[in-house]
């Protein structure tokens, strides 16, 4: 049984996920995504998610509930910078239900994970946000988050990932 985790909220409570909740988890993806108009690129399943979360251990969730039922959910992991010599926290994914947004959870569940980040030593915590979510950029900012102007995100997935990975043996 996991630990459930007191917070400052009544009956908001979080806990670390279990490899019984890939289905919330997955939930959670897609609502996410079709908030972030991007669902069709929301192609994990159950057995991707248990496999890379539970299995391989690649990342882990903390799930938010609110009476008992889950309403959030916070997905990161460990990165290393070189330049400050210690691991840091990537979140890459936050999301709170729509009907529960405004009480606070979000708050809580970014502050959870800061703690974390503290206590495993961790020298940052770092996430992505889209330019045009003018509500997080206010509520990132106001949590004390800086955005990183000078700096741009590259991606390579699919097909070009592959291209890229057979160069090595050229």
């Amino acid at each position: 049984m996991n630990k459930i985790i007191d917070t400052n909220l009544d009956a908001f409570k979080l806990r670390f996920a279990e490899a019984d909740d890939v289905p919330i988890i997955l939930g959670f993806i897609r609502e996410l995504a079709q908030y972030e108009n991007i669902l069709d690129q929301a192609v994990a399943t159950e057995e991707i998610l248990k496999e890379s979360l539970f299995e391989r251990k690649m990342a882990e969730v903390i799930i938010g509930e609110y009476e008992n039922k889950p309403v959030a959910f916070a997905l990161f992991f460990h990165n290393f910078s070189t330049f400050v010599g210690k691991p840091g926290i990537y979140l890459e994914d936050l999301y709170i239900k729509p009907e529960m947004r405004g009480k606070g959870l979000g708050k809580v569940l970014i502050s959870f994970v800061a703690k974390l980040a503290v206590e495993r030593n961790c020298g940052r915590f770092e996430w992505s946000c889209l330019d045009w979510n003018e509500p997080s950029i206010k509520f990132y900012k106001n949590m004390g988050a800086i955005p990183m102007d000078e700096w741009t995100i590259y991606r390579v997935q699919d097909g070009a990932l592959n291209k890229l990975a057979m160069k090595f043996d050229e």
